[in-house]
């Protein structure tokens, strides 16, 4: 029986998420203004939360896989009906606009990975069947998952978490970032419309209620987005509980141009591969190597692109790029740049930030004729300032790609495909995309290299990381 949906509106959104006790505003990072109050939350709340969780898991994970895909498909109705108040409000707190690849976008991805998530099939994989005996691998629910979730897309990626880890079974207790816990808030009051009480729970705290999910008892696994620092931190106190963890953490993901490439032909989507989300994206585009012999072509291209796209508040509808969320990565922007000026590299177009602006506002940058040490290429920048590096050879190219203790993603751009998927080959990266950047897709698998985290996620072999596996041979 469908279950009836009323949090619809962006006023309806705010009445779900409002709540007695301590509470702190949050700030429109375009104007400055109050978006709304957030409540704090304790660890004695996620103590609640998560005793709660433990109740309501066993008779969460006595339904079917096409039971509980029912409910998926329910709650991603419920995000369709709320969509734009949702976006509202995601681009409010966050600073995406509404239109180009931003929170319609994001609010319709929650939606589409829901409905993803509850179609793929998990059967058990017959490992031997010889006569003599047979076994089979089955995934069980792991228990009560715990999830961290960051700023940057804070619905879609707590959609990545909560999706598989309830389709297999499990019960799931969020921490959303301390900077957008409204937009996960809100999603969560409009899926627990349709979900059975007590299998998803948001404790919105500061970083004590982080550090205590990640070491709780209670919970079976852990699921972190965000910085290597971060998760080197939730991989420690995580150990004594010897918890499961899938850790998608930094990306500094490089692009290799080739020789071949047309320049105006690929400058669009270079644009959109570092810059979509203002470039606060794990899996952006964040150095960019080009052939001498097309160099100039390429920088000029993608200036152009970027000069032309227009940036301010989210809710005007002509903008495609916002601020920066929050003052912290403001500063990491800007002083990366600067570092970049005085070293002598060229800024092709941005670079220059108004003063006494009320928002975060960094415009779209595009820097040439930097070496590749620079602080702008060796950090992850995460903002809309993007290094192009000139290369010689294949061999320097892929050499200076592999040349971090990073690997989330990367990109290859040819017009020759065999020569792309050659080079993609050597670069070390839990992804390497040709001719495009940052396109993840629910049906394929996603994680990182090196220090960019492991366990993956998204299609069959994300429900996997969910499940436990079980043997049973007879």
């Amino acid at each position: 029986m469908q279950t009836p949906v009323t949090l619809i509106s962006f006023q309806d959104l705010l009445a779900a998420i409002k709540a007695p006790g301590d509470s702190r505003d949050i700030l429109d990072p375009a104007t400055g203004e109050v978006v709304a109050a957030a409540p704090v939350h304790t660890t004695a709340d996620l103590e609640a939360a998560v005793t709660a969780a433990e109740q309501a898991q066993p008779a969460w994970a006595g339904l079917s896989h096409v039971e509980r895909s029912a409910y998926l498909n329910q709650a991603a109705d419920a995000v369709e009906a709320a969509a734009e108040g949702l976006a509202e409000l995601l681009s409010r707190e966050q600073g995406k606009p509404l239109n180009g690849p931003n929170a319609r976008f994001e609010v319709g991805a929650c939606a589409s990975w829901l409905r993803a998530t509850a179609s793929f099939e998990l059967e058990p994989e017959v490992l031997v069947d010889d006569g003599g005996g047979r076994a089979e691998l089955h995934y069980r629910p792991l228990g009560v998952v715990g999830a961290i979730g960051p700023w940057n897309w804070p619905m879609m990626i707590s959609i990545w978490q909560l999706a598989p880890s309830l389709r297999m079974g499990n019960t799931v207790v969020m921490k959303p970032s301390e900077y957008t816990p409204l937009s996960v808030l809100a999603l969560a009051a409009v899926l627990n419309q349709v979900l059975p009480a007590d299998v998803l729970h948001v404790v919105s705290g500061g970083r004590d209620v982080g550090e205590a999910l990640s070491a709780h008892p209670g919970i079976a696994k852990v699921m972190f987005t965000g910085s290597t620092a971060t998760g080197k931190a939730i991989i420690r106190s995580s150990a004594d509980t010897v918890k499961r963890l899938t850790l998608e953490l930094g990306g500094n993901d490089a692009g290799i141009v080739l020789p071949d490439a047309d320049p105006a032909a690929i400058a669009e989507d270079l644009f959109w591969g570092a810059f979509i989300n203002t470039g606060q994206t794990c899996a952006a585009l964040k150095r960019l190597y080009v052939h001498e012999d097309i160099y100039d072509g390429v920088v000029d291209a993608l200036a152009g692109v970027a000069a032309a796209m227009p940036m301010g508040v989210g809710l005007d509808e002509a903008n495609v790029l916002g601020p920066l969320q929050n003052k912290a990565q403001f500063r990491i922007v800007a002083d990366l740049v600067q570092a970049a000026k005085d070293a002598g590299a060229r800024i092709v177009t941005g670079g220059n930030p108004e003063e006494n602006q009320p928002g975060y506002f960094y415009p779209a940058t595009v820097v040439a004729d930097i070496g590749n040490d620079n602080p702008l290429v060796a950090q992850e920048q995460f903002g809309p300032a993007l290094p192009i590096i000139k290369y010689s050879t294949v061999d320097e190219a892929v050499e200076m790609a592999n040349g971090l203790d990073v690997g989330l993603g990367a990109s290859v751009w040819s017009a020759d495909k065999d020569a792309a998927l050659a080079v993609a080959a050597r670069i070390e990266a839990g992804t390497v995309w040709i001719n495009k950047h940052g396109n993840v897709d629910p049906r394929l698998p996603f994680g990182g290299a090196k220090q960019s985290g492991y366990g993956l996620e998204f299609g069959v072999e994300g429900l996997k990381q969910l499940g436990a596996p079980q043997v049973i041979s007879y």
